[in-house]
């Protein structure tokens, strides 16, 4: 299939306070995007759930240049540019109203077993239906992302149901949105990276830690058994 695209408006809902659209909806763009290209390949949610298999999100580094405004018209796109093993790695893109690039991602997936709760091979017949199209130019950063060492405890909150998606777990979206309440007043993002350790589900208990230094602010979200379900790490626009 190659490349995947569909087209939008930013809506209220997904909208900071300046009227533009905030990471959370963006993130959503990009998921929605991952998702309806499988959907419409057919071997989408349930094609891999009728075979026990399940796509997880790894990691996410997501650039964004700037952020297009409330009713805008926006295209999102995605495609896959290299399979490994039982990984998927894929691009994506927002284009805002004048065909503009205002953000772009790198992602890494892992396709599981979900009764074992193990990777497994991509299959050759999921891959030779994605295709694999160039991989966009750009800085490439590590899969993995440093937790912090020290830093500020903040207060617990419990998971509830709110935050799932349909695979049970809390959402990738979600350890993003929960992160983005540490942000300091006036921070510029530019670069969002996050590394997914260990899935979270309903009624457990996450501590927040956060670490600020000149240009970026680091969250590492976690469980009570004192491992970080995700760590997620923001970088302020360059000057």
């Amino acid at each position: 299939m190659g490349k995947y695209e569909f087209t939008s408006r930013v809506r209220y809902s997904e909208c900071g306070e300046d009227c533009r659209l905030n990471l959370g909806g963006l993130v959503n763009y990009f998921q929605d995007a991952a998702t309806f290209q499988g959907e419409e390949l057919g071997i989408g949610i349930p094609y891999l759930k009728e075979r026990g298999l399940a796509w997880l999100l790894a990691s996410w580094q997501i650039i964004t240049d700037h952020m297009p405004r409330l009713s805008e018209q926006i295209t999102t796109r995605t495609w896959a540019y290299d399979f490994n093993g039982f990984y998927g790695l894929r691009n994506l893109e927002l284009l805002d109203g004048n065909g503009n690039r205002a953000a772009w991602a790198n992602s890494i997936w892992v396709l599981i077993d979900t009764g074992k709760m193990r990777p497994v091979s991509v299959p050759e017949h999921i891959i030779s239906m994605y295709g694999q199209e160039e991989k966009l130019d750009m800085d490439y950063a590590p899969r993995r992302v440093s937790a912090p060492k020290g830093g500020e405890k903040m207060e617990s909150f419990t998971i509830h149901r709110g935050h799932l998606d349909s695979n049970h777990h809390v959402n990738n979206g979600q350890y993003i949105q929960m992160a983005l309440d540490y942000l300091p007043e006036g921070f510029k993002l530019y670069e969002t990276r996050v590394e997914y350790r260990e899935q979270t589900f309903l009624g457990d208990v996450i501590s927040p830690l956060v670490v600020r230094s000149d240009g970026d602010v680091t969250v590492s979200l976690q469980k009570e058994n004192g491992h970080s379900c995700a760590v997620v790490r923001f970088f302020s626009k360059p000057e």
